[in-house]
């Protein structure tokens, strides 16, 4: 028999995730600030509850789908949290992007209440949560791992266990580098092609048929060169990770330039009040420094 299953977290990725979860046959207890998403999973399946703690008390594994370490530390720990609702033999999925050490710490003050961890952040933005593609990087114990694996096959298809508690999210912030790049490289390629007169509907054709070739120009480059920005990941999300990785980068004494400069300009974007914007809106950023659009022929 299936485990009845606690979601919190019904934003962009945690939505479709959990009406994935449902459609595969499982039980699903739902909660969410907002009321409109806790609405439409119900009308699918889903069942409502009004707190993390009453989420933890029906449910017998539970997983998270929050913004930041603040929002994680607050529904796991909190005083109406997880933790309250937690029953010995439990188990406690985030697969939000937080930072390493609050992974930990929650993992560790689970363990005192009898409830084991993982932290499982993923890759794949939007699509990849709708279509049940995801990349998803593992913290935990492998034993732990291998047992709700079934679970994780349902939300993703490249599943890798990377190490103990906290090292999926470090996993994460490496993953959150190369995108942040590739996204900029993309941005510049671009601005470079417009400025020059080139259609960059030719720029993204020629580059995603050479070395250039990314995920990221194949999902975002076709979307980017007709100026659609609505949100798979929304840009201040990003810019979340990239604090999370400069702070990595500080404890460990390392010197990360290009995750820097990334930082920067995803912080350009924030203060322009592009936070809500998807995260290849950073072309627009590029595009003001050089004074041109990336616009295609047949606008």
């Amino acid at each position: 028999m299936k485990r009845t299953i606690g979601f919190i977290g019904l934003g962009v990725m945690g939505k479709p995730m959990s009406r994935n979860l449902v459609r595969a046959g499982y039980r699903l207890v739902v909660h969410n600030r907002s009321r409109e998403p806790v609405k439409e999973l119900v009308e699918v399946g889903a069942e409502e509850a009004f707190s993390a703690k009453e989420v933890a008390s029906r449910s017998e594994l539970i997983i998270t789908m929050l913004p930041d370490s603040p929002d994680v530390e607050l529904v796991a720990l909190g005083e109406e949290g997880l933790i309250g609702g937690v029953s010995e033999g439990d188990i406690y999925i985030d697969m939000s992007t937080i930072a390493p050490p609050v992974a930990v710490e929650v993992a560790e003050a689970m363990a005192e209440k009898g409830v084991r961890c993982l932290d499982a952040p993923v890759s794949g933005g939007d699509v990849g949560a709708q279509e049940g593609t995801l990349s998803i990087m593992v913290g935990g114990d492998k034993d732990l791992f291998n047992e709700v694996r079934p679970i994780f096959e349902v939300l993703g298809k490249t599943i890798t266990l990377c190490g103990p508690n906290g090292a999926g999210q470090t996993v994460k912030a490496c993953n959150q580098i190369q995108v942040a790049l590739n996204l900029i490289g993309m941005a510049e390629a671009l601005v470079l092609g417009a400025k020059a007169g080139v259609d960059p509907a030719v720029v993204v054709k020629v580059l995603s048929g050479g070395f250039a070739q990314s995920r990221v120009m194949d999902v975002r480059g076709p979307r980017i060169i007709k100026r659609i920005f609505e949100p798979g990941f929304k840009s201040r999300l990003h810019y979340k990770d990239l604090n999370i990785i400069h702070e990595a980068a500080r404890a460990y004494g390392l010197s990360l330039p290009a995750s820097a400069l990334a930082h920067e300009l995803f912080g350009a974007m924030q203060a322009q009040g592009w936070g809500d914007l998807d995260h290849s809106a950073v072309l627009r950023v590029i595009e003001l420094l050089a004074g041109v659009e990336v616009r295609t022929a047949e606008e």
